[in-house]
């Protein structure tokens, strides 16, 4: 569906469909013969992420997003009337703090967490909510493995984000598409560059392809030049990088030292700002998978940015995915709990909400149908992204028939 109108229709908009699921929950809860106990005034949330730190730059706008959904369904009666809560706990990036805080979240009675940008901190707590049976949203971790740790009928573990084995793919077609068939894979040595290397290995094999040259880097490195003299070496002709600080910033201003002038492409942190501002001339032209592009390209987009834009007091959104796919996650959550009619809330509860069909959610990444299933906890599948571009210190569209695609919002497929 084309949406084009203002933005102050579709918040009118959202606000009515919330209202109208809030009083049918409502209007069902008053019919059931065995009401539930009396519930108390508000529904708990965890939130957690790297909001100081290396990684705050995306682990911010990510709860900048979450904070905004909460707010806008608060005021409109939150869930059945009672207010959504948000329980914060930082995770600094570190995978034995996330550990600590996860554990701290569910000692709160958290009734689900949305939350973790590194794939290597979320790894660490899964078991956490796994055990202790409260549902995870990550909207932003990509690390392939995380969906896939426990069973998927029995995992509390479900995800907004495009996962690395949807996202390697994606860059290597286009890649190959456009003739750039030397590829040099650059990953650092976290669980977030362990995991991407092995989905671009796959991606590669898949294809009959494999990498002419690999490097591996501890997070904080400074200089890549000679691992950059051995790949321009074995004849690449692109390089291929998954890091996700200002290791990428390092890997471009290299290639700009030594004149080597190849494409840098990779998953979404080169769309962060330590990339973009990293590397400042030599980040230019770098491609990226994208779920999300900050262009008012349809109503639901445009509402979304004028209003992260009023209530945050930015003109542009440090890592516009982040902050999108929290947004998306909260308003799942929220479908999600209106579809448990009888009031009772617990993790199982919820779980299996999450799983069934709600009403659909029109969010600004994607159409929600049904996102999740029992056998199924990612919502993001590949028909969903776009490639990105480096540009004038931003991000648009790589394709300009991927900014007219954009202005219909993607179904999972």
């Amino acid at each position: 569906m084309n949406e084009t109108n203002c933005p102050a229709r579709l918040s009118r908009r959202l606000a009515g469909a919330i209202l109208f699921a809030l009083a049918a929950g409502q209007a069902f809860a008053q019919s059931a013969p065995t009401p539930a106990p009396a519930p108390a005034n508000t529904v708990k949330i965890g939130v957690i992420g790297p909001f100081t730190g290396a990684s705050a730059d995306f682990g911010v706008p990510m709860l900048n997003g979450i904070q905004l959904a909460v707010d806008e369904i608060n005021a409109v009666g939150g869930y059945l009337g009672r207010k959504i809560e948000i329980v914060r706990r930082d995770d600094k990036a570190d995978p034995d703090v996330g550990l600590k805080m996860s554990q701290e979240l569910v000692a709160e009675k958290v009734l689900a967490t949305v939350g973790f940008c590194n794939t290597g901190v979320a790894a660490k707590s899964l078991d956490v909510f796994q055990t202790n049976k409260v549902p995870l949203i990550i909207p932003c971790s990509t690390g392939s493995p995380l969906t896939a740790k426990f069973p998927a009928p029995e995992s509390y573990i479900f995800r907004t984000s495009a996962k690395d084995a949807i996202q390697a793919p994606f860059v290597v077609d286009d890649i190959l598409k456009r003739g750039w068939n030397k590829v040099a894979v650059f990953a650092d040595t976290s669980g977030y560059g362990e995991a991407g290397l092995k989905d671009v290995e796959k991606a590669m094999e898949a294809k009959g392809q494999k990498p002419v040259y690999i490097a591996r880097f501890p997070l904080g490195v400074k200089d890549l030049t000679e691992e950059l003299k051995a790949a321009k070496a074995a004849g690449a002709n692109v390089v291929f990088s998954y890091t996700v600080g200002p290791e990428n910033a390092v890997i471009a201003r290299g290639r700009q030292s030594l004149g080597w002038k190849v494409p840098q492409v990779g998953g979404w942190p080169l769309s962060f700002p330590f990339f973009i501002e990293g590397g400042k001339e030599a980040a230019d032209g770098a491609l990226m998978a994208q779920t999300f592009i900050a262009e008012p390209s349809n109503e639901r987009r445009a509402s979304f940015l004028t209003a992260y834009a009023r209530k945050y007091q930015v003109k542009r959104i440090p890592v516009p995915m982040a902050a999108a796919q929290g947004y998306d996650a909260v308003y799942l959550l929220v479908y999600a709990l209106l579809g448990i009619r009888d009031g009772n809330l617990t993790g199982p509860s919820v779980k299996t909400a999450l799983e069934s069909k709600n009403r659909t959610y029109y969010g600004v990444v994607a159409t929600y149908d049904q996102p999740f299933s029992a056998n199924d906890k990612d919502a993001i599948t590949q028909n969903m992204l776009v490639m990105g571009m480096v540009k004038n210190g931003g991000v648009t569209f790589a394709y300009p028939e991927d900014a007219k695609r954009n202005l219909f919002v993607q179904r999972k497929q």
